[in-house]
């Protein structure tokens, strides 16, 4: 299994070939700053191994208590005895909260912004006498030039941690500045090991086998990776992850696009259809609106011809009726009863016989002729008749006369006028 470090130097990864081989170790980590970010022990709680986190700043110290639930989490200064100190902190850049005002100054000399903070102090062997029930395997300290008074406040006799690791150079510089402290290690029987360009290591004489394990630098051997690679490898799984399901999706989508295309496609051959057939519906219904309109139009005009007519009708039933009140036609009635008989009687044979006998009546002879010498008129207008009836040629009519149509020839002079003069206003009538 490739080993994870999360450290700045490599610390974790020389640590682990060191005591890898302990189940559930235990850790002091002085100076925590960070539960992820640079740290030594995370390594170690991820495969069990327990511990102290001491980190005196309140956000970093909050970070551990959410992350490091297992651990004990202080929000405190390790120094040589309890009490209070100043702690001047860098903001901007993570990891130079130093409780030495000379490091303070100098962040200031070079343009670092520096809070002053005032937090407890506790010594480590008060530490451990509150939380210690076993073995420490490992001691790391890290505050930024106050090693020495974190050692000075340590019960090596008692707590003997199995390696030491301890920064050794001043605040961003590689000087080293072991020399003000070493001896607070060394005179209580702990062996050099190895120094890594920022911390030094150191092994309990009773543990001396480790020194063969922290004689050299991590390296390939040592079968790890960092935390920042593994983070960009996951990133860049979960992106090619993210990638294959976008492309998954890009394929269904496609897919599902022909058959959307397929779908559309037909649908728009029904639309076409439709919109063909409702073409055709548009044509006829054009048509049958024009068929209607020329019909409305022929509706209208006869309309307006039955009213013309019935106007007409109405007129000529004034005349009509006018006609019937006057005089004329009351004295002509029994003239036009006389030639509706004469018509009856005008039928073949018949009215021939009829005719013939009363012709040959003496007795009526002898009572009409003297009637009709008197009358001339009447005399002429018997002998048409009986001329008629007879089928005896009319007399020859004087030049310039007009023939008297048949059906009139046995009505009165006077009645055919009145005939006249009704066919002529009716004329007139229609020619308006």
């Amino acid at each position: 299994m490739t080993f994870v470090s999360y450290s700045q130097n490599g610390e974790d990864v020389l640590l682990w070939r060191a005591l890898g081989h302990v189940k559930h170790g235990y850790y002091i980590d002085v100076g925590a700053n960070d539960p992820v970010e640079h740290s030594v022990t995370k390594a170690f709680y991820e495969r069990g191994w327990r511990g102290i986190s001491i980190e005196p700043l309140p956000s970093f110290h909050q970070a551990f208590e959410e992350q490091r639930p297992h651990d004990v989490n202080l929000a405190i200064a390790a120094g040589a005895s309890d009490g209070e100190l100043t702690l001047y902190d860098v903001p901007a850049v993570r990891g130079w909260a130093s409780p030495e005002a000379s490091v303070a100054e100098m962040h200031r000399a070079e343009g670092h912004e520096v809070a002053e903070i005032t937090v407890p102090v506790r010594t480590l062997a008060s530490v451990c006498e509150e939380h210690v029930r076993g073995e420490i395997h490992f001691l790391k300290v890290d505050v930024e030039g106050f090693e020495g008074e974190v050692l000075r406040g340590m019960d090596f006799a008692r707590w003997r941690p199995w390696v030491l690791v301890i920064e050794a150079t001043l605040p961003n510089s590689r000087e080293t500045n072991h020399e003000n402290w070493e001896h607070l290690v060394t005179g209580q029987r702990y062996r050099f090991a190895w120094f890594d360009g920022l911390n030094r290591y150191y092994v309990a004489e009773e543990h001396a086998e480790l020194l063969a394990h922290l004689n050299i630098q991590p390296n390939v051997f040592d079968e790890f990776i960092s935390h920042h690679l593994e983070s960009a490898w996951e990133r860049e799984r979960a992106a090619g992850a993210a990638l294959a399901a976008a492309g998954e999706r890009v394929r269904d989508m496609a897919v599902q696009a022909e058959r959307h295309h397929a779908h559309n496609t037909e649908l728009l051959w029904q639309i076409g259809g439709a919109n063909e057939r409702a073409d055709h519906a548009h044509e006829r219904a054009d048509l049958a609106e024009s068929r209607a309109a020329a019909l409305s139009h022929r509706l209208d005009l006869v309309h307006a011809d039955a009213v013309k007519l019935t106007a007409w009708g109405k007129d000529l039933e004034a005349h009509v009726a006018a006609i019937h009140r006057s005089t004329s036609w009351r004295v002509t009635l029994p003239l036009r009863r006389a030639g509706s008989l004469a018509r009856k009687l005008r039928q073949p044979n018949r009215t021939k016989r009829i005719v013939t006998r009363l012709t040959r009546n003496e007795t009526l002879r002898r009572l009409l002729i003297p009637i009709l010498l008197r009358f001339p008129a009447l005399n002429r207008r018997v002998a048409m008749g009986l001329a008629t009836i007879k089928q005896v040629p009319p007399e020859p009519l004087p030049p310039g006369v007009a023939p008297v149509p048949d059906e009139l020839r046995a009505l009165p002079a006077s009645v055919r006028t009145v005939l006249v003069d009704l066919k002529r206003a009716r004329n007139l009538h229609s020619g308006q």
